[in-house]
């Protein structure tokens, strides 16, 4: 199975769409399940990007993109993470 380069440019695309505002709802809300829905997504294909690469079924720079693709998508995961720890930690230091 050869996978095109312009997997990596939608690879990219994903990983942007996980760091971006997503869509709102009617409220005004986004969903936690769509986001990551999103970082998911982004995950599984730069995984299969990077396996394709192993075996020589993609070329270099496909691989390249996918990687820097999936590491957006960590980072963004990683911020939300500490985000959330944060305000957390806040609502515990509140007086009763």
């Amino acid at each position: 199975m050869q996978i095109p380069s312009h997997v990596a440019s939608q690879l990219y695309t994903n990983a942007q769409s996980a760091t971006q505002a997503s869509p709102t709802s009617e409220d005004g809300s986004t969903s936690f399940a769509e986001l990551a829905a999103n970082f998911m997504d982004a995950m599984r294909a730069g995984e299969e990007t990077a396996k394709a690469g192993l075996t020589g079924r993609a070329d270099a720079q496909a691989v390249v993109e996918a990687l820097a693709a999936t590491e957006i998508a960590v980072q963004t995961a990683v911020t939300v993470r500490d985000r959330v720890v944060e305000a957390y930690q806040e609502i515990l230091r509140m007086p009763v």
